[in-house]
């Protein structure tokens, strides 16, 4: 039976998010976007857990899409522990155990909470995580020719403009065939990009962010859960060579390396990622059942 998506607001750790759920049976999902992305990077992965009949949940990070803004104080992924760990727990009401997925940003929280022995997790999706390596992503993303034209821009320009410029670069960095990245998917990311002062205050929360992004923001041989880590071989955001760190702290850790993609492979091979991100809940189902 196909499961209707359901979007609503959410309360977090206090903060106010704008959640996209999924009834449905099976180890439920939790789905992490990446830096100024939004719940909506994950739609298509949505579309196929609904198609499965699985439960999952997809949410706005702070500061992002939808969600209220970041504290103005404390660590920044001290704050998204704390976000993603009552995501988990409003998941496993019902007794269950959470896979929890995550893209870029949502790979780095995916690492750091599956660290955490007092949750409920079933296993790990971390996919193209940043700060296992140096995180090159966002000194890419502000030196981007597009971004610097369009914050330094002496006058205001209009949203439509903004959000196409947002666009061009999001299509330059994110993707590996940028030319091929369907339209909709495109404008999906640029609408939380209303204007320049959007573009900014995202900008403000990853330099507010960067001096946390590194190998001691993990605690990886701590993770005992199973794990498949997925990257894109021609991501352009983050190195796949960070992959090494994972595979050597986690016993067991499996690597899948998505040839000819870029940094979201929920986008640009939503196939070929739904295939691995089901064949490892199936994988985990037939776990639980055993137990």
């Amino acid at each position: 039976m196909r499961e209707p998506l359901i979007e609503h607001r959410l309360e977090l750790a206090g903060f106010g998010t704008r959640a996209l759920e999924l009834e449905g049976e099976g180890p439920p999902v939790l789905l992490i976007h990446g830096f100024a992305d939004s719940a909506d990077t994950w739609r298509l992965t949505l579309d196929r857990l609904a198609a499965e009949g699985r439960r999952a949940l997809a949410i706005d990070l702070p500061g992002f899409g939808e969600a209220d803004p970041l504290r103005p104080k404390g660590p920044v992924l001290e704050q998204y522990d704390e976000v993603v760990a009552e995501a988990i727990a409003h998941l496993a009401e019902d007794g269950g155990r959470v896979i929890v997925a995550g893209n870029s940003l949502g790979g780095c929280m995916t690492l750091r909470i599956g660290s955490r022995a007092d949750l409920p997790l079933a296993g790990l999706v971390p996919v193209a995580p940043a700060g296992l390596d140096m995180p090159r992503w966002f000194q890419i993303i502000e030196r981007d020719l597009v971004v610097r034209g369009l914050l330094g821009s002496p006058v205001p320009m209009p949203g439509a403009v903004v959000r196409r410029m947002v666009g061009e670069a999001y299509r330059q960095l994110a993707f590996a065939r940028p030319r091929a990245a369907p339209g909709d998917l495109v404008r999906s990311f640029t609408r939380h990009h209303a204007d320049a002062r959007a573009v900014s205050r995202f900008l403000d929360v990853g330099r507010r962010m960067l001096p946390e992004l590194s190998i001691d923001a993990f605690e990886l041989e701590r993770i005992s859960v199973p794990l498949l880590l997925v990257w894109g071989d021609r991501d352009r955001m983050v190195s796949c060579r960070g992959a090494r760190h994972v595979l050597d702290a986690v016993s067991g850790a499996r690597y899948e390396e998505l040839a000819g993609c870029g940094h979201c492979p929920q986008l640009e091979e939503p196939g070929r990622f739904g295939d691995l991100l089901l064949g490892f809940a199936a994988e985990r189902a037939r776990a639980t059942s055993a137990a």
